[in-house]
């Protein structure tokens, strides 16, 4: 008689789902992730995804996977929510949502199988994840015109006050004999960006109290236009008392890396504030 073929175990058809749903996600969503890549690669807006993704998945990886809870309603929703948006916005040829539609998906299968508690558990790199699509050119431009005057007229009014010869015209600050142009680039609205990622990241792995982590995130945005209307002063400044070589190229782009890391120097040493306060308020707490 012929040997009787042994039967697969049970675990190879308990994960047959898992495997069919995570190769059906890599067919449906490759296009929009290799366009992702590619813009974190070539566009310096964008180019903080370059850390923050790889650093999403160390994070995940580092929190691990609680107790399974599957809730197979919720994730069947929004797996076919973001099949949906993902057809739309690729008929549409419009990468911000089709983008967004690939991790709403990512998150509905985590709620299929392990459930919304291993979400909220996962919540630091899904954020950072989120963080790393790039702002719409709509968007991005809505944003940079009220940064840009903004920036100039901190500056300008911080020119005044040193006494140098200063008119400003829009985004257009008029110096003798030179003209300052606080273009996009110059908005603040790339470290701004950066910033908030940075305090998502510092006030989730420091910060243990969600109403600190939500003001060190709202701190990230005046710091950071502050130390971009700072820039524009010392720019005009350097420019007009030292040399022109100051408003661009090498010496420009040095000045925002200082005050970038500067501004980050800020955050931080807000987080060690708060983080004191809350292991102060924990100690007295009662039951402490």
């Amino acid at each position: 008689m012929p040997e009787r073929v042994p039967a697969p175990p049970r675990d190879l058809f308990a994960l047959a789902p898992l495997v069919f749903a995570t190769l059906a996600f890599i067919v449906l969503f490759a296009q929009p992730a290799r366009l992702l890549v590619a813009d974190w690669w070539s566009d310096p807006d964008a180019g903080h995804g370059l850390l923050l993704a790889p650093l999403a998945v160390w994070l995940g990886w580092r929190a691990g996977v609680g107790e399974p809870h599957p809730n197979r309603l919720i994730g069947v929703v929004l797996l076919l929510s973001a099949v949906l948006v993902r057809y739309l916005s690729g008929l549409a040829a419009e990468l911000f949502t089709m983008r967004g539609s690939m991790l709403v998906a990512a998150a509905g299968l985590v709620i299929y199988f392990l459930g919304v508690r291993q979400l909220v558990r996962w919540w630091l790199p899904a954020t950072l994840l989120a963080l790393s699509i790039p702002i719409p050119d709509v968007l991005t431009g809505t944003l940079a015109l009220p940064l840009q005057l903004k920036a100039s007229q901190w500056g300008a009014a911080v020119l005044a006050t040193r006494h140098v010869p200063v008119e400003l015209s829009g985004n257009i600050i008029r110096l003798p004999g030179r003209e300052l142009f606080v273009t996009e680039a110059c908005s603040g609205l790339r470290s701004l960006t950066a910033l908030l990622a940075l305090g998502v990241l510092v006030g989730g792995l420091w910060l243990r109290h969600p109403a600190s982590r939500a003001l060190l995130i709202a701190l990230a945005i005046p710091v950071a236009m502050l130390v971009n209307a700072f820039r524009v002063f010392l720019t005009g400044f350097l420019v007009y008392t030292v040399d022109p070589a100051f408003g661009e190229g090498f010496m420009h782009l040095s000045e925002g890396w200082l005050l970038f890391v500067i501004a980050f120097v800020i955050l931080g040493g807000f987080t060690w504030v708060v983080s004191q306060v809350e292991g102060r308020w924990m100690r007295q707490a009662p039951g402490a």
